[in-house]
């Protein structure tokens, strides 16, 4: 199945905004340069925890933003509220036909995969925990950092 995915890396700037036909290895490399954009430069360091909010918007679109919060707690998903830094004015957005289980699927995967193989992985782990999930649901743990 194709996607249409809408990365805005810089949305106050219009013209970078771009709207193509997607496969799944495009999204990756989308997904891949949004996280990077952020992770990029420095997040604030009361920081302790990643979570990537999800949500379901109109018409089979799709977006995702990074939040940084300041605190963890694995049995009590509102630590994701406790937030010092959040992307809401620079999404990652696609258009996808899927049901929103297949598309936590694909973004657990995603990330997973980023936490393997990414340009700033490390710097992604050491935080004390990473989720994500939609906003309001329950939150998937990705990764805890033991120390």
């Amino acid at each position: 199945m194709k996607n249409f995915i809408k990365n805005i890396v810089g949305k106050n700037d219009s013209s970078k905004e771009s709207s193509v036909n997607l496969d799944k290895d495009i999204v990756s490399m989308d997904f891949t340069k949004w996280i990077n954009s952020i992770l990029d430069k420095p997040l604030p360091s009361e920081v302790v925890a990643i979570n990537f909010n999800l949500y379901e918007d109109e018409n089979n679109k799709w977006s995702m933003e990074f939040v940084g919060a300041s605190s963890f707690d694995v049995d009590d998903s509102d630590w994701a509220c406790d937030e010092v830094f959040v992307t809401r004015e620079n999404p990652l957005e696609w258009i996808q036909e899927a049901s929103w289980e297949a598309i936590l699927m694909d973004m657990s995967n995603e990330i997973s995969e980023y936490l393997e193989n990414g340009k700033y992985a490390d710097k992604l782990k050491s935080y004390v925990g990473i989720g994500v999930g939609f906003v309001d649901g329950d939150i998937e743990i990705l990764y805890e950092n033991s120390k």
